[in-house]
């Protein structure tokens, strides 16, 4: 058993947007125990991940779910796995194009970053040539909102209770999944193939007028992940294909990473970043991003001491309109158990037609205090 609690605070420092959101500082509690389990031969184990949040301020943060219930064996070159999982893939840093398995989390956080756990069953091979994983996806998990009193949300709530599916199965639709994988000398590379029910929703008008209703299509969803390691640089790519929605259209972010290791003679290393953002998608008839036409630039720095001090600072510059989106994420243990993590995520020059003029007013700074055991 290990795991952590934690206590955050999130302070908005602009008033709200829309009526009925909240103002000033959201305190919140986070549990994340997690348990393991593996056999004396190191073949069977099973792993169960609860996570539970309990906002001060916004009803709707307040939530449980459970990340990862699953049972897995190995037999020789073979993987077999059933349950609750969260599968990551991609390589770039400023979006995971290709990381379609798992629905995101929107109520936890805006960068994607945390998933809920999907049902599923994985079948996986490894061998000289590559590795070959088989998914059987069944039960689709709809993505939480905000509701009236949250922030980071547009002018009209986004009603779950209105959601709509492409399939007649509705959120009991089995979906499949594929991915070979390799490294190839200096190359690790990725190739997907999803079909089901996106995990981004598009969204329209309830007949009343006052709120969304999400709407999952039927998609098919090609993915490239491609990274080259080439002494201190990282060459990063990402692209997808996809059909289902309107029209079928491609998106691609990709760039490099570069770091300077043991600065000024010390033990500190610092990264260079930039990624560039493309996406074809129809702005008033697919699902939404930020990410149509945007250049991604940060930087990343280790200090490599005892306390695991990094940190992490980056900027979205829409390439059309010069909407900007800063964040800073930094963290550092406090002896063997306690950890303190800052995170600010900052607004500006937000044109009225982008799809982040919903959140203009939403800049806030997170401050998280976490005990693991």
């Amino acid at each position: 058993m290990s795991g952590f609690v934690a206590s955050e605070l999130r302070l908005f420092p602009q008033s709200p947007q829309f009526e009925g959101q909240f103002s000033g500082v959201e305190p919140s509690f986070l549990f994340n125990p997690e348990f393991r389990y593996r056999s004396d031969d190191r073949q069977t184990q099973g792993v169960f991940i609860p996570f539970l949040r309990l906002s001060g301020r916004d009803d709707q943060r307040t939530h449980f779910d459970i990340r990862e219930a699953y049972v897995a064996t190995r037999a020789g070159d073979w993987d077999f796995l059933a349950g609750l999982n969260n599968v990551f893939w991609g390589v770039a840093e400023s979006r995971h194009l290709v990381n379609i398995i798992n629905q995101t989390d929107a109520i936890e956080d805006t960068d994607e970053e945390d998933k809920l756990g999907q049902p599923m069953i994985n079948i996986g091979v490894q061998k000289d040539w590559g590795r070959v994983d088989f998914f059987v996806l069944p039960g689709f998990r709809e993505r939480p909102f905000p509701r009236t009193e949250g922030r980071l949300r547009g002018g009209l709530v986004v009603d779950d209770d209105l959601a709509t599916f492409e399939s007649r199965a509705e959120n009991t639709h089995i979906d499949f999944a594929g991915r070979y994988s390799h490294v190839l000398g200096d190359w690790d590379i990725g190739v997907s193939l999803f079909h089901g029910l996106s995990r981004e929703p598009r969204f329209q008008l309830s007949a009343d007028g006052t709120r969304l209703a999400p709407r999952y299509d039927k998609i098919t969803q090609l993915g490239v992940d491609l990274q080259y390691t080439i002494e201190a640089w990282l060459w990063k790519f990402e692209g997808i294909a996809r059909e289902g929605h309107t029209d079928a259209f491609a998106a691609i972010v990709g760039g490099f990473e570069y770091t300077f290791f043991q600065v000024a003679e010390s033990d500190a290393d610092i990264g260079l970043l930039a990624e560039v953002h493309l996406d074809g998608r129809d702005e008033d008839r697919d699902p939404p991003t930020i990410f149509d036409n945007d250049l991604f630039i940060g930087s990343r720095l280790a200090l490599n001491d005892v306390d695991d001090t990094q940190a992490l600072i980056g900027a979205v510059i829409d390439a059309e309109d010069g909407s900007l989106s800063l964040f800073l994420e930094a963290e550092r243990r406090i002896g063997d158990s306690w950890k303190i993590e800052a995170e600010a995520r900052l607004l500006g020059n937000i044109d009225d037609k982008n799809t982040l003029a919903p959140f203009k007013r939403d800049s806030f700074l997170n401050f998280r205090l976490s005990r693991f055991f």
